[in-house]
């Protein structure tokens, strides 16, 4: 079982800059994608930002320009760098690891998650 954990997230100011770490327990070299995503208060889980095993990127068009997502294989790491920050990207974050495998013949993906952790930006 893939475990991961988040670090960075705290309070900044509108216009701002945090960078957020995640750090797996084993080779995410296997992992076929990793990817940012966030919750807040009273709205759905959303994805923020994906990196595939082929380095690959794909962000929101709300964080396009503004974020930037890495993958470090040989450090099972996972950063987001966040800039320009807004209030509306207050959120819980989280990182995580998908896995596609098959099952018995089917094609199934897992998904690992992180804590979260929190990043709150005022106006």
């Amino acid at each position: 079982q893939l475990q991961l954990e988040e670090s960075g997230g705290g309070l900044a100011q509108a216009g701002g800059s945090l960078r957020l770490s995640c750090v797996a327990s084993d080779d995410i070299g296997r992992v076929n994608v990793m990817a940012w995503y966030r919750q807040a208060p009273g709205k759905q889980r959303e994805l923020v930002a994906s990196v595939g095993s082929s380095r690959y990127k794909n962000y929101a068009d709300s964080v396009k320009g503004r974020f930037t997502i890495s993958r470090d294989n040989a450090k099972n790491t996972l950063t987001l760098l966040m800039n320009s920050l807004k209030p509306e990207d207050t959120a819980v974050y989280y990182c995580n690891a998908r896995r596609t495998v098959l099952v018995g013949g089917d094609l199934r993906s897992f998904d690992s998650w992180g804590q979260g952790t929190q990043v709150t930006v005022s106006s």
